[in-house]
């Protein structure tokens, strides 16, 4: 296995990730009936966002932590679909990757769900 290393990369991990979220039924109802994402339309933003993350490379300029509080207040973000989310994005990275990126972008993930499970928390 290689690493992350390109824009591509990420559209492989991020659309085997989201293909897994969208067959959980713990959490899938949060994007198919609540957040009422397109993927078709959702998945190039996702993969902006991480490139910026990871790479610094594009010009994601949404408010990704806006989003999931607003998204929050109309269904709680709970502790379980925080663990669900991450647990699903770290095994699809290991499934298909292996590397320095590897382990930043599962870093970078888990720090994203640990801060905004502090900031849904102090909001509810």
């Amino acid at each position: 296995m290689h690493d992350i290393e390109t824009k591509q990369d990420l559209e492989i991990l991020l659309s085997k990730f989201y293909t897994k979220l969208f067959s959980d039924e713990t959490i899938s109802y949060i994007f198919t009936d609540v957040a009422k994402i397109n993927l078709e339309t959702h998945l190039p933003k996702i993969i902006d966002f991480w490139n910026l993350s990871l790479f610094g490379k594009g010009d994601y300029s949404n408010n990704v932590m806006k989003i999931h509080l607003d998204l929050n207040q109309e269904e709680k973000l709970n502790e379980k679909h925080f663990k669900t989310w991450l647990n699903t994005f770290n095994l699809t990275v290991d499934e298909s990757f292996s590397g320095k990126n590897s382990e930043i972008i599962k870093t970078k993930a888990l720090s994203i769900a640990t801060v905004m499970q502090i900031k849904m928390h102090k909001l509810s």
